[in-house]
């Protein structure tokens, strides 16, 4: 999804970390920690991840281990802007700090004198440098050789993004499970359609609705079908009530073509063809992505022979593709952020991996997830689909998607 996917925690370029002052904007005391005036007095933890959607995902697990160790705090998250409509979902946030992401790494984080302040972003300098200008009483953070004095662990390549974040709130003594990645079951979204012949969402005010699953909230005969539609539960302190089984999933199957990078893009042609054989099998199929998108997602839909309805990319919201993806039967995707979006709601996916292997950004193991991988590796960032993610065919992703198909029906 452009905009919204992950594009890693190396700190790439330079960057700036001086010759402006020490960043803060004030003179609150120190350990308390200010982002506006609302009169909540509690001390602040910044935890600081300005990247994508899949990254945000990964240190689900670390947010909610610094929730439970720190009670009583504010937690403030300095993230994309275009990420809030997730963060209830994840329980351990009580407000965004809007700093644009992923690139350039940012030099100022707009929070005054933070009690706490956690380098989720990357491995430094720059982002260690900008949560050092914040003035906290404490900081934790990877230890780089450029930031003197700054205590924490090394940084290490090969450890899965979700285990990298955990294990570096464990160096300080904060247990993390890695596992905690469900997020709360989003709202089903009104206004976007759903199989042929189900009942209608209403949608806006002053507007039709359209089709949506029935037995969601806002849909006739459900519990909620007065009233508009909400979560069916919030996440505890180890995560939410929990996702639909999947047996259970009324959604269709969505194909998502877009990633952030060429690198991690399979052809189009490809997804139109994996997306054909499932609808010749029966399958109701969407293709799904962002408003930049909307032109991938009309021609793999056209060269699938689907209908102009079944695409839904620039109809959706973050929210929204939360939703459908939640309610999915299955999701077909490349390495990013929707990936991510599947294994926060254990919705099966297939997930074609190029240059980076999914033992540093997979899903996770012994979930309803297939990741197929050819065994080589590229640049994530590179202007050209990676030649390894070339070597995964048709007929092997088709397959995969029909046998996640055939297991979550039994």
């Amino acid at each position: 999804m452009s905009g919204l996917d992950r594009a890693g925690t190396a700190e790439r370029g330079k960057g700036r970390t001086g010759g402006d002052g020490d960043g803060r904007a004030g003179t609150a005391e120190r350990g308390k920690g200010r982002t506006g005036g609302d009169g909540d007095d509690r001390p602040v933890l910044l935890a600081l991840r300005a990247l994508g959607l899949g990254d945000l995902l990964t240190a689900v697990p670390a947010l909610r281990a610094l929730r439970r160790a720190f009670p009583g705090h504010r937690i403030t998250l300095a993230a994309p802007a275009a990420l809030a409509g997730l963060v209830p979902l994840i329980g351990a946030v009580d407000e965004l700090c809007d700093v644009p992401g992923p690139d350039p790494v940012p030099e100022r984080v707009p929070v005054e004198a933070p009690n706490i302040a956690v380098n989720l972003h990357g491995r430094g300098p720059q982002s260690t440098a900008a949560l050092l200008r914040t003035g906290p009483g404490r900081l934790l953070a990877h230890a780089h050789p450029e930031v003197p004095g700054a205590e924490g662990p090394r940084w290490c390549e090969e450890v899965h993004e979700v285990r990298r974040w955990c294990g570096l709130l464990g160096w300080y003594g904060l247990p993390a499970d890695p596992a905690d990645l469900l997020l709360a079951d989003p709202a089903y979204p009104p206004g976007l359609a759903g199989p042929p012949g189900t009942p209608r969402l209403p949608g806006p005010p002053g507007t039709p609705g359209l089709q949506g699953p029935p037995g969601l909230p806002g849909s006739p005969g459900s519990p909620d079908s007065s009233g508009s539609p909400g979560p069916s539960g919030s996440p505890g302190p180890s995560g939410p009530a929990g996702p639909a089984p999947a047996g259970e999933r009324t959604g269709p199957v969505l194909v998502h073509p877009g990633a952030a990078y060429p690198a991690r893009r399979w052809p189009p042609e490809r997804f139109a063809r994996v997306a054909a054989g499932l609808r010749e099998a029966g399958h109701d199929v969407a293709v799904t992505g962002g408003a930049a998108e909307l032109g991938l997602a009309r021609r793999v839909a056209a060269l699938a022979g689907l209908p102009a309805d079944r695409v839904l990319a620039g109809r959706t919201g973050l929210p929204e593709l939360a939703a459908l993806v939640a309610r999915a039967r299955l999701v077909v995707c490349g390495d990013t952020g929707v990936a991510h979006l599947a294994s926060a709601f254990a919705t099966p996916s297939v997930v074609l991996f190029g240059p980076v292997p999914p033992a540093l950004w997979g899903p996770p193991p012994g979930g309803p997830h297939t990741a197929l991988w050819a065994g080589s590796r590229g640049d994530p960032h590179g202007e050209r689909p990676d030649p390894g993610l070339l070597r995964i065919e048709v007929p092997q992703v088709l397959d995969a998607a029909l046998d996640r198909l055939e297991v979550n029906v039994r």
